[in-house]
């Protein structure tokens, strides 16, 4: 494979980027808005670099949601794709769609310095998988497979939507107030940009104040400027992160390490990294013993999916 197209598309914007020597080369982003469909977007990028489709031998989508059915309709916009047709709509060969997980997933494999923040240290196990967590639009869960050679295997799966664990009587009282507001509590009600209000809300009510801040990036300002609510709220969102975390662990047996991701952690970083967010992953009980050597990473890498799609190209096209 001489040249690739690789594509990580939200929501609201599409990055793209080409793959040329197990390198991004040349990443735009655009507007979902902005284009019919994928194939526009595409066109429209690609003619932006003055390259004909043609010149491209394969292209990697990762795109939101369970890939298993035609035509699949992407998450949070107007987007949908039939792969025969979007193949002749752009006059290529190959397409390769995959969860944009699995590729958040294989960006891991290709880190480089200053990509990735030590937040728990720990001895991770060659060849045990690894996990990579990510509260953003939604709470993303993958594990990470070592095959040799230096090729990998993501699963996604969809970990998001476990039940929200509990452990203390604050949880437990804050739980009966999210269930009556949402019905049903799953980890990413809480462990999301949208959870981190919802969390905020919830904490308002059990407290008897008004809440007064209306979106997850005033909960964040509040909190890591003193304001007490505030950042109570972002405690515990990090203490349940932990949690669900440690959780998946023990599940997929991720002894090589866990790789948190999303564009919501990075947003306070060093508060992250002083958190309860390393106590609650390993308090397990009788099992605590099995966490305590598990290194934990904040991952932030500016591209790390737009990166892994072009991991799934090459092992996909280049034996």
């Amino acid at each position: 494979m001489k040249l690739g197209l690789v594509g990580d598309i939200g929501g609201t914007n599409a990055r793209f980027a080409l793959w040329r020597n197990e390198c991004l080369e040349s990443v735009q982003v655009l507007p979902t808005a902005g284009y019919a469909g994928p194939e526009e977007a595409i066109g429209a990028y690609l003619a932006s670099l003055d390259l004909d489709p043609q010149a491209v031998d394969a292209v990697c989508l990762a795109c939101a949601g369970p890939v298993v059915s035609e035509p699949f309709r992407f998450t949070n916009n107007h987007w949908r794709l039939e792969r025969a047709a979007f193949c002749r709509a752009l006059g290529l060969r190959d397409l390769l769609l995959i969860n944009d997980f699995t590729a958040m997933a294989l960006g891991m494999t290709r880190l480089q310095d200053g990509e990735q923040r030590l937040v728990r240290p720990g001895t991770a196990q060659i060849g045990s998988p690894c996990m990579v967590i990510g509260p953003g639009t939604g709470l993303g869960v993958a594990s990470l497979l070592p095959l040799g050679d230096g090729r990998w295997k993501a699963l996604p799966g969809e970990g998001g939507h476990v039940d929200l664990p509990l452990a203390t009587l604050q949880e437990a009282e804050l739980w009966q107030i999210l269930l009556d507001m949402l019905g049903h509590v799953r980890a990413e009600d809480v462990l999301s940009g949208a959870g981190l209000l919802t969390l905020y809300r919830a904490f308002s009510r059990l407290s008897g104040s008004p809440a007064q801040l209306q979106s997850p990036a005033e909960v964040t300002t509040a909190a890591l400027s003193g304001e007490p609510l505030a950042l109570a709220v972002l405690e515990q969102f990090c203490v349940w992160l932990g949690r669900v975390a440690g959780n998946n662990v023990l599940t997929l047996g991720a002894l090589g390490g866990v790789y948190v991701v999303g564009g919501v952690v990075p947003r306070f970083a060093d508060f992250f990294a002083v958190s309860g967010f390393s106590r609650s992953f390993v308090e397990k009980g009788c099992m605590s013993h099995y966490l305590d050597e598990v290194p934990v990473w904040l991952v932030t890498a500016e591209y790390p999916g737009l990166t892994g799609a072009g991991v799934a190209l090459q092992q996909a096209f280049s034996g």
